[in-house]
């Protein structure tokens, strides 16, 4: 793929409020019905999928706004604490809460897992959207800070919230569990540590409503540090219409913003949900497979304040979340040319030395490393860790050395000078293909 034709089509630093003709739409929970919301079935014929069915309203008419609010009666203190047995009776609970509630317009999914530093705004921003018809799942997933305590106090002031307080399984885990749960036809993910706009909601169930040939919406979002406060951005902003989003994919480019995202629980549900095997990447794994059956793009206006800081997931596993994103690309590139997934029934990705067994092809593995060091040139984490032995290894294989000088200096500010000195060393004793 051309750089130029990439750089064309992801453009940066364009104005928070530009306005678009395909992305103005925005639907108020009033006048709001979950029927044009629906995947539709010639999308599902055409591909031979089976779908399962929509879920159907409880039979109340009464407008939603009039519950907001209100105490949830329904989840006490005691809150659900899981356990084997608790789990099957917590599923009771939600079936039997289901028969008298009637079906929202969202399904929100939040999974928590020690987030009590920045968990009560995130909370507080959903439950602030100005379109209100919404259920809001929060799933603790075996914290062991004050997380619990604050989901508790939340639950038992608004009816919206359906907490789920049970041991650590994971979030590919956790986020299946609430989209198996979620009774409502469109799903919108919620990280707990990010901050939404008040007209998030509004604006993407609105664009959805009107483009029923898309799947999946996302939005630009709005770095913020720690403390909340803004950071300046330098690189592109997410594409946005589908036809971009395939060129980004090419490019290796950034798709769609994980908490930003909205998206029609069918849809989802026809590819698998999120896989197991992807941790720490598993987003861009199911754009990825979702790009061949639905459109997916971005509204061009920052919805989300996108918090960013030094323990953070993406952080603490880089290197492991680029070997997934790379072997994700290459399973894409596998189905993209009329060949099986082999990835597609993994619980957990190989090494990459294994990788040319498991894609039954040569060169895999080299192509992989190469894409994951090349990506994490940058990541003092990653070049303290396991992505520096990955470094060695490919300039040893002979692989691109272009820029790795600076990387020496790179270990210098980074307060690596014996990593520095090995990689000098390596550089100076290796050669170049």
């Amino acid at each position: 793929m051309n750089g130029d034709r990439c750089r064309s089509v992801l453009r940066c630093g364009e104005a928070a409020s530009k306005t678009h003709p395909r992305f103005g739409q925005t639907i108020n929970s009033k006048n709001f019905s979950t029927a044009t919301l629906k995947w539709p079935a010639t999308q599902n014929a055409a591909r031979g999928r089976s779908v399962p069915s929509e879920p159907s309203p409880a039979g109340s008419t009464a407008d939603p706004l009039l519950r907001l609010n209100k105490p949830n009666r329904l989840f006490t203190t005691a809150g659900i604490r899981q356990t084997a047995t608790a789990r099957a009776d917590q599923r009771a609970f939600f079936e039997e809460f289901d028969t008298f509630m009637p079906t929202p317009a969202i399904s929100v999914v939040m999974s928590v897992f020690n987030g009590e530093r920045f968990l009560a705004p995130a909370i507080e921003s959903v439950l602030a959207q100005d379109f209100a018809d919404f259920e809001f799942f929060i799933l603790d997933d075996g914290s062991w800070d004050g997380s619990t305590r604050i989901i508790r106090r939340y639950a038992e002031a608004d009816s919206r919230i359906r907490p789920i307080l049970r041991e650590n399984r994971g979030l590919i885990a956790s986020l299946n569990e609430m989209i198996e749960l979620s009774r409502a036809p469109i799903i919108a993910r919620m990280d707990a540590d990010d901050i939404c706009r008040p007209d998030r909601f509004g604006k993407q169930i609105g664009f959805l409503a009107g483009h029923p040939d898309y799947g999946v919406v996302g939005s630009w979002s709005e770095d913020i540090d720690e403390n909340g406060d803004k950071l300046f951005r330098t690189g592109p902003d997410h594409p946005e219409t589908h036809e971009e989003l395939l060129t980004a994919i090419e490019c290796g480019g950034q798709l769609i913003c994980h908490p930003a995202a909205m998206y029609r629980k069918a849809v989802v549900e026809s590819v698998g949900r999120y896989h197991a095997a992807f941790q720490h990447c598993e987003d861009f794994d199911l754009w990825l497979r979702l790009s061949s059956v639905t459109r997916l793009g971005n509204i061009p206006e920052r919805l989300l304040r996108y918090r960013r800081y030094s323990t953070q997931v993406s952080s603490r596993h880089a290197t492991e979340q680029q070997i997934g994103t790379a072997v994700a690309q290459a399973a894409w590139r596998e189905r993209k040319a009329g060949r099986a997934d082999p990835t597609a029934d993994l619980d957990r990705l190989p090494s990459i030395e294994e990788l040319d067994h498991l894609f039954q092809r040569p060169g895999i593995a080299r192509k992989v490393r190469e894409q994951v060091v090349l990506s994490l040139l940058y990541s003092a984490s990653a070049l303290r860790g396991e992505g520096f032995d990955l470094l060695i290894r490919h300039l040893r294989d002979g692989g691109r050395r272009s820029g790795m000088w600076r990387t020496v200096a790179r270990l210098v500010r980074f307060g690596e000078p014996g990593r520095a000195l090995r990689l000098a060393a390596t550089l100076t004793t290796s050669t170049s293909p």
